[in-house]
């Protein structure tokens, strides 16, 4: 049950009545009612009537029977009182559904979500990171709504520096050994290509030859691939991200389909020269000088630039797939460059009126000293020695694995965040290891008791906010979902643990006598069940036992 929509359907009708049009009763969690809304105190000034006048006349034309008591507080607050036995009906009904009230949605959208894209020949870094977890949870929380999910990796797995890399791994003559350490390769060809001026001829070579589909550079090439692809599943089997082999689709898939964006683009007028590329230059989008902004598609030099990719993978998205929805979970200095490629792709009528694209923007990772994270040499640190790191820490490898994921996901994710493992493994405050402790506490009630959970009874302060809070998980997994923002799902769990820690503490479970017993053991198993929900959602592991 959602006590916020229940709530805001019974005071909407008073409201359009009193105000002469359709309302919205803002219904609202508050320190001093279980709800509140303040919507009266918006109307004073349209309506020339004093606030609490219109709050009194709301509270006594709604029907809140059986659902809520109305309360005009303050300078026209409308304070609601759930009904007790709303509440307690309510869980007891929850009792019985594995969804816990939470219906999947009645009209499914196909929703493709582009999260992490690693470069293939290269480690995956610290600078994936939050692309990977936040992606990943939408996915998860999408999915679990009953949407139909698609999850894409969009590799960078081709374009000139591959040239550059076949042509090193022909001549390291030891086989696949030599991709072993990724980073170390890769560095290897780059410093040959900056040094050895016959090894630049050859790897230019290489890049044609690789283009024209030479079948020897495309076995090579499919070796990188391969090797980059294992490493990558490496690094997502650890963090329990939810990418695998199927989801992978690198810039190579769309190749062939390069061309033929350009000459679509340029038969619709959409194409201008501009100093030998061929551009596009969508309405609204000017630079620091005041001048069009040019959205490269074409090069001078004849090749294609990430923006003719990104349209050709849109393309595909929305007329193959059959997107309805495109989420792009890349960070935020992006924000631009895929709102310009939204643009083009709308005036292209490749993005029809009734398919949505989001970027899902976020901000940077930072270190305890405010700056970005690097190493000692000033390259970014390899992400699976990042997360070693935090396993290392940790007393269970999961834990780590749940403090690095929290962290990232638990504020907003448009901006930055500082990454200190002390701080995220603390079994207090707003960290996945207090989740997970808070789950396996209840789970060690169990293995104790005698007898299990029957009705609820609301006898102490400390059972009425804990049963509150178990019936707002539906509207915080809405909002997280509908706002592309998990931080809404993470603050409702740390605020459910934090209220059954004080029930916990005030309410006896197991010494209490029966039926208060039984209604204890209930609220105990609900919000256990919350957590493991909420949990998974997030992709952090609900351990019965630390």
């Amino acid at each position: 049950m959602n006590l916020e929509s229940l709530l805001h359907d019974r005071l909407a009708p008073a409201l359009a009545a009193v105000a002469g049009a359709p309302v919205d009763p803002a219904v609202r969690v508050s320190p001093h009612a279980d709800f509140q809304s303040g919507v009266a105190l918006a109307l004073a000034r349209s309506l020339g009537r004093p606030p609490r006048e219109i709050a009194a006349e709301v509270a006594a034309a709604a029907d809140l029977s059986g659902v809520a008591t109305a309360v005009v507080s303050g300078p026209g607050f409308l304070n609601l009182h759930v009904a007790d036995e709303l509440i307690t009906g309510a869980l007891d009904a929850l009792r019985h559904d594995e969804r816990l009230g939470i219906a999947p949605v009645t009209a499914p959208s196909r929703i493709v979500i582009d999260y992490s894209g690693p470069n293939v020949a290269k480690e995956m870094h610290v600078g994936h990171l939050r692309s990977t977890i936040i992606g990943d949870a939408l996915a998860r929380l999408l999915s679990w709504q009953g949407h139909d999910v698609r999850r894409v990796n969009h590799l960078g797995d081709w374009g000139t520096p591959f040239g550059m890399l076949i042509e090193h791994l022909t001549e390291a003559g030891d086989g696949d050994h030599s991709l072993g350490d990724l980073t170390g390769f890769y560095q290897a060809a780059r410093a040959r290509f900056d040094a050895d001026e016959d090894f630049r001829t050859r790897s230019r070579l290489r890049v044609v030859a690789l283009q024209n589909g030479d079948g020897a550079t495309r076995d090579l090439w499919r070796r990188l691939v391969a090797q980059s692809e294992r490493a990558f599943l490496a690094v997502y089997d650890t963090l329990g991200v939810t990418l695998g082999p199927d989801d992978f689709a690198g810039e190579s898939s769309y190749q062939d389909d390069l061309a033929g964006v350009v000459d679509d683009l340029a038969a619709r007028g959409l194409l201008s020269e501009s100093d030998g590329a061929l551009c596009a230059f969508p309405a609204g989008f000017t630079g620091r000088d005041g001048a069009p902004l040019p959205l490269i598609v074409r090069k001078a030099d004849g090749g294609f630039g990430y923006a003719a990719t990104d349209l050709a993978a849109l393309r595909h998205r929305v007329g193959t797939i059959g997107a309805t929805e495109l989420l792009y979970v890349v960070g935020m200095p992006q924000q631009t460059h895929f709102r310009m490629v939204f643009a083009v792709a709308r005036a292209a009528g490749w993005l029809p009126d009734d398919v949505t694209a989001e970027h899902i923007g976020f901000g940077a990772i930072l270190s305890t000293s405010g700056c970005m994270i690097r190493t000692r040499s000033g390259t970014s640190v390899r992400l699976a020695d990042l997360l070693d790191a935090a396993v290392d820490r940790a007393t269970v490898p999961a834990i780590g694995i749940a403090a690095v994921k929290y962290a990232d996901l638990c504020s907003d994710r448009r901006g930055d965040y500082v990454f200190d493992l002390d701080r995220m493994l603390a079994s207090v405050g707003n960290t996945g290891p207090y989740l997970q402790y808070a789950y396996a506490r209840i789970r060690s009630i169990f293995r104790k008791a005698d007898g299990g959970p029957g009705p609820v009874r609301l006898t102490d302060p400390a059972e009425r906010e804990l049963a509150l809070a178990l019936l707002r998980l539906d509207p915080a997994i809405a909002t997280a979902a509908a706002l592309r923002e998990p931080h809404r799902l993470t603050t409702y769990l740390h605020d459910l643990a934090a209220a059954f820690s004080v029930f916990y503490e005030r309410c006896p479970v197991l010494r209490a006598d029966e039926p208060t017993r039984a209604s204890r053991l209930a609220l105990a198993d609900l919000t256990a069940r919350t957590l493991q929900i909420g949990m998974f959602l997030l992709g952090i592991e609900a351990l019965d036992e630390i």
